[in-house]
C-alpha cells in the first residue's frame, strides 16, 4: 500500500492514508461486491445435486439457501461499524479472506450440516467486507467520480442476481470432474486469493478510528431484532408460514423498539450510538431509503417469481430461465451507471418519474405474460427496458441518500444504506413469493402460473408506487 496523494476526484482522507489509483481501487472493491451478490443466488440452482450427492432434507435445502441470507443481513452494520474503528481496508481484506476461505470450504463440505454451517459463515465474511466498498467510495472518491463509482455498485448488484443464476447454471450443467454442485462454491477461491493480492497493493490506508466505541447492547438488540425478522421472511413461504414465524415477526417489532431505547439511552449517557442520529438526519437519507427498500423488494420479488414462473410452469431449465432475466439485469445496470448523463433538470424528478413507469411496465408485463405465454423477443425487450426503467429510479436514489453524509460517518450511512438494501429484498422474495405461491401449486399450467404472475406483478407496481409516494412525502416536507 502507497502513501496519500490527492488526485482529481478523489477525496483527501486522513493523515497517513494511502496514494489511491482510482480506476483499479474500484475495479477490486467492486469485485469483492459482486462475488458476495453472486452467491445469494448461484446457489439455488445446484439445490437438485445438492440433495442427490448429500441427501439433504428440504429443509436442511432451506437453510443451505438462505443460511447466506441470514447471516449476511443481519451482521451488515456490525461490519460497517468495524470497519469504521478498525479501517476500511482492513476489514475488507479480512472479511475477503474470510469469504474465501469459507467458499473453499463450503465446496469441500462432506455432509450438509457442515454445508449450513460453513454457508452461515460466509454470510457473515460477506457481511464484514461488503459495507467497506460503500464506505471506501464514500471516503475515496467526491463529485461527478463519486456518483459514477455509486452507480458502478448499482449496476454490480442488480448484475449479480441474475448472473448468479447463469453461472449456477453453466457451473452444474459442465459437472467439471464430476464434482455436481461443488464448483458454485469453488470458484470463489481463485478470485478471492487474486483480489486479496491484489488489495495488498491497491487499499488505501484509511485507519480505523479507536475512538469509535463498541455499542455492544446497541450490537446485541440490533442483532436480535434482524433475525427476528429476516429468519421466518427468508424460510416462512417455504415452511407454510408457521406459527413460529409469526411469533418471531411480531418479536422483531418490539426488539426494534427496544434498540430504539438503547440507543436513546447510550447517547443521552454522552457515548456513540450504533446508529447515530447525525446519519438518520442527513438531508435526503431517510426518503431515499425508503425508495429504495420498495424499488429493491420489486426488483428482487419479480425476478424471484418470474424464475418460478419459468421454470415451474413453462418447463424452462434454470440455466434458460437465468438468460431470460438477463435483459432485466443489463438494462439496471446500463442506466445505474449512465442515468446522470440524462439532462440534469431531470435528475431531482427521475426516481419519482421512473417509479411511475416502473409500475406501469410490470403492469404490461403481467398481461403479456397473464395467459401463460412463452418468454419471446416482445417479453424479452419489454423486461430490459423495464430494467432500464428500475435502474433509473434506483441509482438516482442511492445517490441522494449518501450525498450529504459527512465523511466521518460514512461507514455508519454504507452499513444502514446496505441494510436497507439487503432487507428489501428479502421482505421482496418474501411477501411476493407468497402472493404468486398463494394462488398456484407448483409445477401448475402455464395459463394458470401465468394469472398468478399477473396479480404478483399488479402488487409489485402497488409497492413501487408506494416508495414513489414516500420519496415524494420526503422532498415535500424538506427532507429530501
Amino acid at each position: 500500500m502507497t502513501d496519500l496523494q490527492t488526485r482529481p476526484g478523489t477525496a483527501a482522507g486522513t493523515a497517513g492514508a494511502a496514494a489511491v489509483r482510482p480506476g483499479p481501487l474500484l475495479a477490486l472493491v467492486l469485485c469483492g461486491q459482486f462475488m458476495a451478490v453472486l452467491d445469494g443466488s448461484i446457489v439455488n440452482v445446484a439445490v437438485p445435486t445438492v440433495r442427490t450427492d448429500l441427501g439433504a432434507s428440504g429443509a436442511a435445502l432451506q437453510l443451505v439457501i438462505a443460511g447466506y441470507s441470514i447471516a449476511y443481513a443481519v451482521l451488515l452494520i456490525t461490519g460497517a461499524r468495524l470497519g469504521a474503528r478498525f479501517g476500511y481496508g482492513r476489514l475488507f481484506q479480512l472479511g475477503l479472506a474470510a469469504f474465501t476461505l469459507t467458499s473453499l470450504a463450503c465446496g469441500l463440505a462432506p455432509t450438509t450440516g457442515w454445508l449450513i454451517a460453513f454457508r452461515l459463515l460466509q454470510g457473515a465474511g460477506a457481511a464484514v467486507m461488503v459495507p467497506q466498498v460503500m464506505s471506501l467510495l464514500q471516503r475515496t472518491f467526491t463529485g461527478a467520480a463519486r456518483v459514477r463509482a455509486i452507480g458502478l455498485f448499482s449496476g454490480v448488484t442488480a448484475a449479480g442476481v441474475a448472473i448468479g443464476q447463469i453461472a449456477g447454471g453453466l457451473l452444474v450443467a459442465a459437472d467439471l470432474f464430476g464434482s455436481g454442485w461443488r464448483p458454485v462454491f469453488l470458484v470463489n477461491v481463485p478470485i478471492g486469493l487474486a483480489l486479496l493480492a491484489a488489495g495488498a497493493r491497491l487499499l488505501p490506508r484509511l485507519p480505523g478510528d479507536a475512538s469509535r466505541g463498541f455499542d455492544v447492547p446497541g450490537l446485541l438488540t440490533l442483532a436480535a431484532a434482524l433475525g427476528l425478522l429476516v429468519v421466518p421472511l427468508v424460510l416462512g413461504h417455504e415452511l407454510g408460514w408457521p406459527a413460529w414465524g409469526w411469533a418471531m415477526l411480531a418479536g422483531s417489532v418490539l426488539m426494534f423498539g427496544l434498540f430504539a431505547a438503547v440507543e436513546r439511552r447510550v447517547a443521552r449517557r454522552g457515548g456513540q450510538p450504533l446508529i447515530s442520529g447525525r446519519v438518520l438526519r442527513a438531508p435526503g437519507l431517510r426518503p431515499s431509503l425508503a425508495g429504495l427498500f420498495t424499488v429493491m423488494a420489486a426488483y428482487a420479488g419479480f425476478m424471484f417469481t418470474f424464475a418460478l414462473h419459468q421454470q415451474a410452469s413453462l418447463g424452462h431449465g434454470a440455466l434458460k430461465a437465468g438468460l431470460c432475466s438477463a435483459p432485466v439485469a443489463v438494462g439496471f445496470g446500463v442506466t445505474s451507471l449512465y442515468w446522470q448523463k440524462l439532462p440534469g433538470r431531470l435528475h431531482r424528478v427521475l426516481p419519482s418519474l421512473a417509479g411511475v413507469l416502473l409500475a406501469g411496465g410490470y403492469l404490461l408485463l403481467g398481461v403479456l405474460l397473464g395467459g401463460g405465454a412463452e418468454v419471446g423477443p416482445v417479453v424479452l425487450l419489454e423486461t430490459g427496458v423495464l430494467g432500464l426503467v428500475a435502474g433509473c429510479a434506483y441509482a438516482p436514489l442511492f445517490a441522494r441518500a449518501l450525498a450529504r453524509v459527512a465523511p466521518e460517518d460514512a461507514a455508519d450511512a454504507s452499513g444502514v444504506t446496505v441494510t436497507v438494501l439487503q432487507l428489501g429484498q428479502v421482505v421482496g422474495v418474501a411477501v411476493l413469493g407468497s402472493v404468486f405461491l398463494g394462488q398456484v401449486g407448483l409445477p401448475a399450467p402455464a395459463a394458470d402460473s401465468g394469472h398468478a404472475l399477473m396479480v404478483t406483478l399488479a402488487v409489485d407496481a402497488a409497492v413501487v408506487l408506494l416508495g414513489v409516494a414516500l420519496a415524494l412525502r420526503g422532498r415535500s416536507s424538506g427532507k429530501g
